[in-house]
Formats: C-alpha cells, sequence, structure tokens
C-alpha cells in the first residue's frame, strides 16, 4: 500500500479522503469506506459496504454487497475507544457478513487471516481471532473473544459462545450450538455440540497419511474413550505421541481449552 491508486472508485463511492486504497482496489456504488481505513492491493470491495476504521484490509480480497466491516462491537463495555480490525490476504468475505473492532478488555483489535470464506450472514465479533484456510458457512455466528484455528469448517448455522475456541482442522455440523471448545481435529454436532470423531475427510483433502490418521485415531480414543479428565489425557497424549507433530495441535487445544472442551 505504498502507492495511493483511487481509478477503481466508483463515482457514486463515497471514500474518506484520508483513506489509504493501494493499487488495483476496486469500491464500487454506494459503498462507505470511512476515515482510519487501509485497504490493500487487488481487493475489490463491492457495492453497498460499509467499511469503517480503524481497519486494516489486506491484498486481493473480495467484500460482496451489504458487508459491514470494522463497525463498532455490541459489547455493552465498548467506550468508543480506538480499537481495530485486521483482515490479512485473499479472503472472500460474501452477501450481510457483520465484523466489528475489538475491545480493550481483550487485545483491542479483531484479526481475520488470509484465504478465509465468511458466507453470507456470518458474524464476527469483538476480538475474534480466525486463523487461516477457513470455512465460516452460512449464518455462522461468532461470540466475542473467540478463536477459530487453520482450516476449520463450521457449518451453516453454527453458534459459538463467547471465549470458546475451535481447534485447528475442526469442523461443526450445520446448526451446531457450541458452548465448549471443540479440540483440533475433531468433528463435533447438536445443541449443545458434542464430538463425533476425527475430522477423518477433510484431514485426507489436506494431505494427511494413513499413518498421520492412524495416531489421531487413536489420540482421539485416549481424550474420549478412557474417561480420563481432559488433564489427564493430556498427559496420556504427551507420554504415547512425544514425537508426534501431527498430534501436538490436539495436545496444544486440549491445555488451552478454558471452558472445557465438548463431550
Amino acid at each position: 500500500m505504498a502507492t495511493q491508486d483511487w481509478s477503481g472508485v466508483h463515482p457514486q463511492a463515497l471514500v474518506d479522503p484520508s483513506a489509504i486504497l493501494g493499487a488495483d482496489v476496486v469500491v464500487g456504488p454506494w459503498s462507505y469506506i470511512g476515515p482510519g481505513v487501509e485497504v490493500g492491493d487487488g481487493t475489490e470491495i463491492m457495492s453497498h459496504v460499509v467499511v469503517k476504521g480503524p481497519t486494516v484490509i489486506g491484498r486481493n480480497n473480495r467484500i460482496f454487497q451489504f458487508s459491514s466491516i470494522g463497525e463498532e462491537c455490541q459489547d455493552k463495555k465498548y467506550a468508543g475507544e480506538p480499537t481495530r480490525l485486521i483482515i490479512g490476504d485473499n479472503n472472500t468475505i460474501r452477501e450481510n457478513c457483520t465484523v466489528h473492532r475489538g475491545t480493550v478488555q481483550d487485545r483491542g483489535e479483531t484479526r481475520i487471516g488470509s484465504g478465509n470464506l465468511l458466507m453470507a450472514y456470518v458474524h464476527v465479533a469483538h476480538d475474534c481471532v480466525i486463523g487461516d484456510h477457513t470455512i465460516l458457512a452460512n449464518c455462522s455466528t461468532l461470540a466475542g473473544h473467540v478463536r477459530v484455528g487453520d482450516w476449520a469448517i463450521l457449518g451453516g448455522g453454527t453458534m459459538v459462545h463467547q471465549f470458546c475456541q475451535i481447534g485447528a482442522h475442526s469442523m461443526s455440523a450445520g446448526g451446531s450450538i457450541v458452548l465448549k471448545d471443540i479440540p483440533a481435529y475433531v468433528m463435533a454436532s447438536g445443541q449443545s455440540a458434542a464430538p463425533f470423531g476425527i475430522n477423518v475427510e477433510g484431514l485426507k483433502r489436506r494431505g494427511f497419511d494413513k499413518n498421520a490418521l492412524l495416531n489421531l485415531r487413536r489420540a482421539y480414543k485416549i481424550v474420549y474413550r478412557h474417561g480420563l479428565t481432559t488433564e489427564q489425557a493430556v498427559d496420556e497424549l504427551q507420554r504415547t505421541f512425544s514425537d508426534n507433530s501431527e498430534v501436538q495441535p490436539l495436545i496444544d487445544s486440549l491445555r488451552n481449552a478454558h471452558r472445557g472442551i465438548v463431550r
């Protein structure tokens, strides 16, 4: 974003003079880009989009119509502090998504990584942190302070309670209500969500081999079939898979599960 390029701004868009637009940025008609907004090279903001700052949007993103990006949050403790939203590169944010800035009670920012797909009507509340290559299907809703790991998939209509953590490579079924953490690799479904094994098909698509899948199935049984507490399961996993890099994300997600895990 070293250069200012306004050539892609539609005459009927409203862009604050202080906003920073990179090369080849497109802003569609009737969109509003407010002060304190930076938009990276190649990003396309379609019609009827509102982007407020402080917000930084990276390169080659596509933001579809009627989305609200970087609005102040709905937390009643918020008192106008200059918190921010950070969005990485190559994300697709579909129609009617809402993404709010953070609060000073947490990190002071909401953060979305790169390569993510937010389908229509997704809501990302204040202080959420979303990793890379995730899919949040239509009408998924993240309450405040939620963490979503890389490659996680939330089925349509999934509702996630505040402070929950969704582990890397995990998956929730459509319509799930997530009240506790979903560990890495785990599939969950229901109201409230319960575990239903390892996300095998998703892992195969990402190149996990048979040996890795076997180890993850064994690890899942230790967590969910041996009658152990979460702390005991972590200890057992560390003893059994001390040199296994695939199982480590599962161990990390269990160790950091401050709300407890789905059971």
